[in-house]
């Protein structure tokens, strides 16, 4: 028998050990590629309050970290007075990058012309379309006439049990329910939960009248100093994302840590990428 292999069988052999790398390939390498994820339609900011002591110069480079250009601004970085400066102060922030979403939260306490007046030329030279307020029920009819000579709209902000005036947003739904479609809800979702009230039920209660979510959390529903970092607490972050795309909420999800204001970042960061997380998981690009 002659020992020597034919050309033929060093082809056939060749061309079978092709085969069999081939079929050891795993699957994917003759899948489709994965397609791009969609971007969120949930809009990630900062209420410029979690950053209350700390600069104009340290907040800009806080949002770059950060990676959002969304920003509800407050008076200790934007002050009112002088109001020369105002729009020139705006556009800074808008120079590095920022989209100013609001302005507050801004109380309204006096029924009086002269100093509604002044918050409204306020944020109107700053060009903010929204006003995070904390009025009274006694000043909600001067409001809406304030409202409807400025277009500006006015997001009422719940603050909780302690609050006289608006604790939950269903007292604010109530009171708006008959006026101007510009003044609705900021819902804060953490004092919102301290009332008893289910944040998802009044997101979607709110509807067209949401303008602005103040996102926190709790380890305890009902207890003020329990905030934590958002994802270690009770919130139903991924129920709030879903019911806010659901209703097509087209505001910001701002976030407004409280704790920590000597160094609020390491939490700040940490909420951040739970929220990012929370929407990967739902299929869509934070």
């Amino acid at each position: 028998m002659s020992h020597s292999i034919s050309r033929r069988t060093v082809l056939r052999g060749g061309a079978m050990l092709g085969a069999a790398a081939l079929v050891s390939k795993p699957a994917s390498a003759f899948a489709a590629p994965p397609r791009p994820m969609p971007d969120s339609p949930i809009r990630l900011g900062i209420a410029s309050y979690t950053f209350r002591k700390f600069d104009q110069a340290h907040l800009i480079d806080f949002m770059h970290q950060l990676k959002t250009p969304y920003l509800n601004l407050k008076d200790v970085h934007l002050p009112m007075k002088p109001l020369d400066q105002v729009a020139p102060r705006a556009a800074e922030y808008r120079a590095a990058g920022f989209k100013l979403t609001a302005a507050g939260t801004i109380t309204f306490n006096k029924d009086d012309d002269d100093d509604m007046r002044a918050k409204f030329e306020y944020v109107k030279a700053a060009g903010i379309p929204l006003i995070v307020g904390a009025p009274t029920h006694e000043v909600l009819p001067r409001l809406e006439k304030f409202i409807k000579q400025y277009n500006i709209r006015v997001g009422i902000h719940n603050h909780g049990p302690e609050d006289k005036n608006f604790p939950s947003p269903f007292d604010v739904l109530a009171a708006v329910k008959n006026m101007d479609p510009r003044i609705g809800c900021c819902i804060d979702v953490g004092h919102t939960m301290r009332t008893g009230t289910d944040p998802v039920e009044a997101i979607r209660k709110a509807g067209p009248r949401l303008f602005d979510i103040h996102m926190k959390d709790l380890a305890q529903a009902r207890v003020k100093e329990s905030q934590v970092a958002v994802g270690e607490g009770l919130m139903p972050v991924r129920d709030i994302f879903r019911t806010l795309i659901d209703i097509r909420y087209p505001g910001q999800v701002d976030l407004e840590y409280e704790i920590h204001e000597d160094d609020p970042m390491p939490g700040v960061v940490e909420s951040f990428a739970y929220m990012r997380g929370v929407l990967a998981g739902m299929g869509y690009k934070a």
